[in-house]
């Protein structure tokens, strides 16, 4: 009987294969990218991500302090703060790169896009798993703050300045502090097949809320005058205590 070869692992890609696709990445991200070169030269969320492809590798040959000098100098140009040992994807994309923090034991999956001011935080000083996983096609709004070892899963959308501390399930919309879920990617305006970057679009839950409060309360003011055989008055009816 014929013996199945076992299946090899998939090859990894080259630092410059990865370096190319984050590159590429950014014309179908950012309406205001007009060419490579501009990209190459201009964009410090690209510079970050490629100072730090190399201080991973760095890392993973066990090259520990020119792998953590070169992430330093790299965020003393960038003001992006990433750990060499923090696993990122391909074709990631930080959009404006200010104020980003990626923590050591974070793991980003492929085609995940941070704006400014978000932190993939620890909660923890136990060793191991501290810091978030975020899954492919993630989006992650500015000032965010994603924090202790939770998972986002996959093409959700995390709301500007939500500070998220539970796992998001896969293609689920969450915002406020602390984060709530409020939205499925079945709701998500969709533009032409590119990725979806509307994370202003948001739902105001609390809003919501508050607003049916008030026209039950209006309704049963209503009734109550009603009942009482008067007819109610803007001023006294709507404002007076029951």
């Amino acid at each position: 009987m014929d013996q199945v070869a076992p299946a090899s692992p998939p090859r990894k890609p080259s630092l410059l294969a990865m370096i190319r696709d984050d590159i590429a990445c950014v014309v179908a991200r950012d309406p205001a990218a007009s060419g490579t070169l501009e990209i190459v030269l201009t964009y410090p969320g690209v510079h970050a991500i490629v100072w730090h492809r190399i201080a991973h590798r760095l890392w993973q040959r066990r090259l520990r302090f020119p792998a953590r000098f070169l992430a330093w100098f790299a965020r003393l140009l960038t003001n992006v703060d990433i750990h060499p040992a923090a696993t990122i994807g391909r074709r990631f994309f930080i959009d404006h790169g200010a104020g980003v923090v990626i923590g050591e034991t974070a793991e980003i999956g492929d085609d995940v896009t941070l704006y400014h001011g978000v932190t993939l935080g620890g909660t923890s000083w136990s060793p191991g798993k501290r810091h978030p996983t975020l899954e492919d096609g993630v989006l992650v709004g500015c000032g965010a703050k994603i924090l202790g070892p939770i998972t986002v899963g996959k093409g959700a959308r995390v709301g500007a300045n939500s500070v998220v501390v539970d796992p998001v399930p896969p293609a689920m919309t969450v915002i406020g502090i602390p984060g709530r879920l409020v939205r499925a990617a079945s709701d998500r305006r969709r533009v032409g097949g590119r990725i979806d970057l509307d994370h202003h679009l948001m739902p105001d839950p609390v809003g919501e809320a508050i607003s049916e409060l008030l026209d039950r309360i209006d309704f049963l003011e209503m009734r109550l005058a009603h009942r009482e055989g008067r007819e109610p008055t803007c001023e006294e009816d709507i404002h007076e205590p029951a």
